[in-house]
């Protein structure tokens, strides 16, 4: 009778764990978020710490329908083979309702073809190969940074004034390095066609070997230079590049060079001059930026990097796309998704239905040195609906579904 009785209390504890198990379900919506964080740290810890703003700030405000939002981390370590992995345990065994993040181009491209591949929502922060949205675009997938074709229309509007006729390249040897040269090359193309292209640096990500690389680019005498390189290939290109002189009297023409992350580390090496795109956050004096500088301040104190803002905005939109579809049904987040218009801390954004992309913008300017620190001068934001093809191009670029 004893042991009988042992059994059955047992059995109800069972029992109530799992309908507390249940319970605790139903009061929560999680969210599958991958990253390269330890392979980026520098851009990466910032992002984790704008997205866990987000969800903070979610949950104080009721969360998603009344349901908590939790959102849990995984490391893909810069390997797409990892992401997949990490992706398909936060699918099969956590139960996500959606996968967000992924830095590197080729790790987003690998996340969104499992994405397509398991009908599952995917919103990509960070890649930035035009691939994601056009070529290899599906329909699962939406992208909230500013892709490749985007930041490079906005650096060509600046870069075609110029009188440099003779044009180098240094960019990563990948996807996104290679779709960044690509796409820079065609616009400027349309607007110069009097340009001739001289040399083509491609060293590896994250193992440059600075000092030929530097020779090669000085040996061709280009009057301006595109660079796509970022994160420590970046400062020991400009470290080799300001000892051999190479951008004296030389235009350097540079996607991402004016995020805190990248330029925070030059320090007084910071070339003066450069056409940048990046992240003026401390001259930007809208009502939007300002609460959210407010609000990460004051948790933080710090500031923000651009990371930063990506990762917030990533839960924000996700948890904008939540509330409208009502749950967590994929079909029906991509139907919540297509054309949906979210507040971000660089104003109101939308995601396109033609091809998932969103018209989050960025900033245009110049570096300078102040302080024996790099900042961005004469910057203004460029949004990103006027940097877009047209319906009818995307069409073309775009598989059919």
């Amino acid at each position: 009778m004893r042991r009988s009785g042992y059994f059955i209390g047992a059995v109800l504890a069972i029992a109530v764990a799992g309908m507390a198990n249940s319970a605790m379900a139903q009061s929560e919506i999680k969210i599958g978020e991958i990253n390269s964080y330890s392979l980026l740290p520098a851009f990466t810890d910032p992002y984790r710490k704008g997205w866990q703003l987000a969800v903070e700030e979610i949950n104080a405000a009721g969360g998603i329908n009344g349901k908590k939002l939790v959102v849990i981390s995984k490391d893909d370590g810069g390997k797409p083979a990892d992401a997949q992995t990490a992706a398909n345990e936060l699918v099969s065994s956590e139960n996500v309702a959606m996968l967000a993040g992924t830095f590197l181009s080729n790790i987003g491209l690998a996340v969104s073809d499992f994405a397509n591949q398991k009908k599952v929502f995917f919103l990509a922060a960070e890649p930035l190969t035009d691939a994601v949205t056009w070529s290899k675009g599906n329909r699962y997938t939406f992208r909230l940074r500013p892709s490749n074709y985007m930041q490079a229309a906005m650096l060509v509007e600046e870069a075609a004034k110029l009188p440099a006729k003779r044009w180098a390249t240094i960019a990563p040897n990948y996807e996104y390095g290679q779709s960044a040269v690509a796409v820079f090359k065609a616009l400027m193309a349309k607007k110069r066609p009097d340009i001739e292209w001289v040399n083509e640096q491609w060293p590896p990500q994250g193992k440059i070997d600075a000092g030929p690389v530097v020779q090669a680019l000085a040996e061709a005498k280009p009057d301006a230079i595109l660079n796509v390189t970022f994160g420590a290939d970046l400062v020991k290109f400009v470290r080799e590049g300001n000892t051999r002189g190479l951008f004296k009297d030389r235009t350097v023409v540079s996607f991402l060079t004016g995020e805190p992350e990248y330029l925070d580390p030059l320090k007084d090496e910071t070339p003066e001059g450069w056409i940048v795109t990046g992240y003026p956050w401390y001259s930007i004096n809208t009502p939007e930026h300002e609460a959210f500088l407010k609000a990460y301040q004051a948790k933080y104190n710090d500031y923000p990097r651009l990371g930063s803002i990506v990762g917030y905005e990533t839960i924000k939109a996700a948890a904008a796309i939540l509330t409208k579809a009502g749950s967590t049904d994929p079909e029906k987040l991509v139907e919540a998704a297509e054309g949906i218009a979210v507040p971000s801390p660089f104003g109101e954004i939308t995601f396109r239905k033609i091809d998932h992309q969103s018209t989050l913008g960025a900033f245009v300017g110049k570096t300078a040195l102040k302080d024996g620190k790099g900042i961005m001068v004469d910057n203004s934001y460029r949004k990103g609906s006027d940097y877009l093809p047209s319906d009818a191009e995307v069409e073309k670029l775009r598989p059919k579904e």
